[in-house]
C-alpha cells in the first residue's frame, strides 16, 4: 500500500499489529448500516433545529454571557481538535507529536462530533488524491458546471455526501491510523466522546449557576447551536471553498481561498495554499491571513510538544505561486512573530 506524497501521515510511536476487527476503527466498515445514518442524521438535524431557533430566543433573553462563553470555548476546541489535529497532523502529517498531545488532538477532534478520526482521515485523503476529479468523496462539480448542477452540486458536496452509503476504504487510505492502538481505540469510541462533548456545556452551566434553566440554555447555545455552527462552517470548506475564491497558488483543482470564513475556519479557508502544498503547517501565507490554527502548532511546537513542523519556506511558496508578482508574500509574512 503507498500513499501518495502529498498525504505522508504523521509518525506513531504507539503502535501494534491491527487484530481481526481492525476495519471497525470507527462505527461499521466499509459502508453506513442504517443505525449509523439514523445516529448521523440526529447529529446534523437537531443541532441545525437549534441554530433555526436561537434567534427568537435570543432576543427574548433566553441567553447569558456564561452560555456564549461556552458555546465560544466549546466551539474553537473542536474547531482546532479537527484543524490541527484530524487535518493537518493526521491527515497530513504537517508536524509531529508526542504521544500525549497526539491522544488530546484525537480526542479534541472528535469532540467536533464529526465522525470517527479514521474515517474523518481516510475521506479526507481520498478526497486529496481525486480532488475536484471523478472519485473525489465531495466535489461540488460532481454534477457538472451549469448552473443546475453546481447547485446540486453544492448541496452534495456540502452534506449530501455523509448520507452516501458507499464508504472510504479505511485500510487504504489510513492503516497508520488503524495500527496506531491509542488512535484506533478512540476512533471506535467516537459516540463517548460526542455524548461528552454534549453532556459539558450543560454540565458547567448548571454547576456555575446552581439551577436546571443555566443546565438547560447552556445545552442549548454550548452543545446544540455550537455544533451546528461547527458542522456547516466545515463543510463549507468543501462546498463553497471548492466553488469559489481567489486562486494565487497552483494546484490541480479549483480549491479557492475564502477570507471571510477564515477566522470561524481556525484558518482552513485559505484553502488554495492548502492544495498547492497539502503538508504545510501554515494555511494563511499571505500578510493578514489569519490562521489560528498555525499559531497553536506554532506554541506546541515551543512547549516542546511537536517538532518537525513543516512551516512555509519563501522559494517553496514561490514556486508554487500561479503568477510571480501575485499576492507575493515576504519573509516577514511566513515567519512566525
Amino acid at each position: 500500500m503507498t500513499i501518495s506524497p502529498d498525504l505522508v501521515p504523521p509518525q506513531t510511536a504507539a503502535t501494534s499489529p491491527p487484530s481481526d476487527d481492525s476495519s471497525r476503527a470507527t462505527l461499521g466498515g466499509e459502508e453506513k448500516r442504517s443505525l449509523e445514518q439514523i445516529t448521523l442524521l440526529l447529529f446534523i438535524v437537531v443541532p441545525f433545529l437549534a441554530v433555526l431557533a436561537a434567534v427568537p430566543l435570543a432576543w427574548g433573553g433566553w441567553v447569558s454571557w456564561l452560555d456564549l462563553g461556552l458555546l465560544a470555548g466549546f466551539y474553537f476546541l473542536g474547531c482546532h481538535g479537527i484543524t490541527v489535529g484530524f487535518h493537518r497532523y493526521f491527515t497530513h502529517g504537517a508536524f509531529k507529536a508526542k504521544r500525549p498531545l497526539r491522544i488530546a488532538l484525537a480526542i479534541m477532534g472528535s469532540m467536533a462530533v464529526e465522525g470517527p478520526v479514521v474515517r474523518w482521515v481516510a475521506d479526507h485523503r481520498k478526497h486529496h488524491r481525486h480532488s475536484d476529479a471523478e472519485g473525489d468523496p465531495h466535489s461540488p462539480w460532481r454534477y457538472g458546471e451549469t448552473v443546475p448542477a453546481l447547485m446540486k452540486g453544492l448541496w452534495w458536496a456540502h452534506l449530501g455526501w455523509m448520507f452516501d452509503r458507499e464508504q472510504t476504504s479505511q485500510e487504504k487510505y489510513a492503516p497508520d491510523l488503524i495500527q496506531d492502538r491509542d488512535v484506533r481505540r478512540i476512533s471506535r469510541h467516537f459516540l463517548l466522546w460526542a455524548l461528552v462533548s454534549l453532556a459539558l456545556p450543560p454540565l458547567i452551566g448548571g454547576l456555575v449557576t446552581m439551577s436546571w434553566q443555566g443546565a438547560l440554555t447552556a445545552f442549548f447555545w454550548g452543545s446544540l447551536v455550537r455544533v451546528a455552527l461547527l458542522h456547516h462552517v466545515t463543510w463549507s470548506i468543501n462546498s463553497i471553498c471548492h466553488a469559489t475564491g481567489k486562486r494565487p497558488f497552483k494546484s490541480r483543482d479549483r480549491s479557492g481561498n475564502v477570507w471571510w470564513l477564515a477566522v470561524l475556519s481556525c484558518g482552513e479557508s485559505w484553502h488554495n495554499l492548502h492544495h498547492a502544498d497539502p503538508t504545510c503547517a501554515r494555511h494563511g501565507v499571505d500578510r493578514g491571513q489569519v490562521d489560528s490554527s498555525a499559531r497553536l502548532i506554532r506554541w506546541f511546537e515551543k512547549a516542546g510538544w511537536a517538532y518537525d513542523v513543516r512551516w512555509p519556506k519563501q522559494s517553496r511558496l514561490d514556486a508554487r505561486r500561479s503568477a510571480p508578482d501575485q499576492n507575493r508574500s515576504d519573509a516577514a509574512a511566513v515567519e512566525a512573530s
